[in-house]
């Protein structure tokens, strides 16, 4: 445990920034697995900490999961962990607690595995399900936006992981999208933009990895906020760091900033 946080924590202190790597919802670390491996044969001493977010794994479940206080958890497991302004690795929701974390607390860089930052279409579909996701029926939600993930087109072992670090509840769900049921696009869109200023203004890296091109008007709100932010198109379904492992490892060991 690293304060509140399960994690695996391996490397040794150097020059090179740490790395933190941060899964997606109702999933856990062991999905960094195929990742870890090709850090290790890339950079092998790089300390690197997987971390189970709270409610996940082994890292116990807290009263709610509002973004800023799973930010504050996730920055006391990085002190715990004796790592200073780490590298963010997030993939889906992970990816935005590690914006909020680079916006409020020492960072090097963020590498967002398939996230975009505005709810858009996934806002609406989450609100019109929540009367759904709030009764005995709620895993039908879960299901209908897990077949929109591609993992069928994921190679057999990467499926297999999937399915093995898969751990869905109904508490899940509505916690760590309250922010999306509670709030309107327009404050999430200020919140977004504010976090987006706070990293640019510290010279906080920012790298983007997207599975089609992004759509010009959300390319322009980014680049707008984040001079210079670097987007990867990496084609395939939701889990780059799956079917990408050794093109994610040399992203998250390049240079940031």
């Amino acid at each position: 445990m690293f304060d509140h946080l399960a994690g695996t924590l391996t490397g040794r202190p150097g020059d090179r920034p740490p790395l933190v790597l941060l899964h997606g919802l109702t999933f856990d670390r062991r999905q960094f697995g195929p990742l870890r491996r090709e850090l290790d044969a890339l950079d092998p001493d790089r300390p690197v900490l997987s971390l189970d977010l709270p409610g996940h794994g082994g890292s116990p479940r807290q009263p709610d999961y509002r973004m800023d206080g799973v930010a504050r958890l996730l920055a006391r497991a990085v002190e715990a962990a004796g790592l200073d302004a780490p590298v963010l690795v997030g993939h889906s929701i992970g990816a935005v607690i590690a914006t909020e974390y680079a916006a409020r607390f020492p960072a090097r860089g963020v590498l967002n595995l398939d996230q975009p930052l505005l709810p858009g279409p996934f806002g609406a579909l989450v609100r019109e399900a929540e009367p759904t996701l709030r009764g005995p029926r709620w895993r039908t939600v879960w299901e209908r936006l897990r077949a929109g993930m591609g993992i069928d087109a994921l190679p057999a072992p990467a499926r297999e992981l999937v399915e093995l670090t898969e751990r869905p509840r109904a508490d899940l769900l509505l916690g760590y999208w309250a922010e999306i049921l509670r709030d309107s696009d327009t404050d999430l869109r200020a919140r977004r933009a504010d976090a987006l200023a706070a990293i640019a203004s510290r010279g906080i890296g920012y790298r983007w990895v997207t599975t089609s091109g992004p759509a010009a008007p959300y390319a322009q709100w980014l680049s707008g906020l984040v001079p210079g932010i670097e987007t990867t198109v990496l084609p395939g379904g939701h889990f780059p760091h799956l079917g990408h492992a050794a093109d994610v490892a040399k992203l998250a060991t390049g240079r940031f900033g």
